[in-house]
């Protein structure tokens, strides 16, 4: 018997816990009400994931930095220049 494997992705498992009555629409392609909070919700995310990727960037910059002044102080030390 070969049976067919459904993906199931975490928000649709959030969707089901918070109202199983709208996941069942959402199952059945019924769009949603609330469109405007909807939109207003993937802009937040969409933000957040942005200040998250230049965090990531900010923080490979100031290691660089660090190791930089690291090897900077290491020079000078062994070359007596202080």
């Amino acid at each position: 018997m070969i049976f067919s494997m459904r993906i199931i992705r975490s928000s649709e498992i959030g969707t089901f816990l918070f109202c199983q009555r709208a996941w069942w629409y959402q199952q059945r392609g019924e769009p949603s009400e609330n469109q405007a909070e909807l939109a207003s919700g993937t802009q937040l995310h969409e933000q957040h994931s942005q200040a998250v990727v230049a965090a990531g960037c900010l923080r490979s910059l100031a290691i660089g930095l660090i190791l930089a002044a690291l090897a900077l102080l290491a020079y000078a030390l062994t070359t007596q220049i202080l």
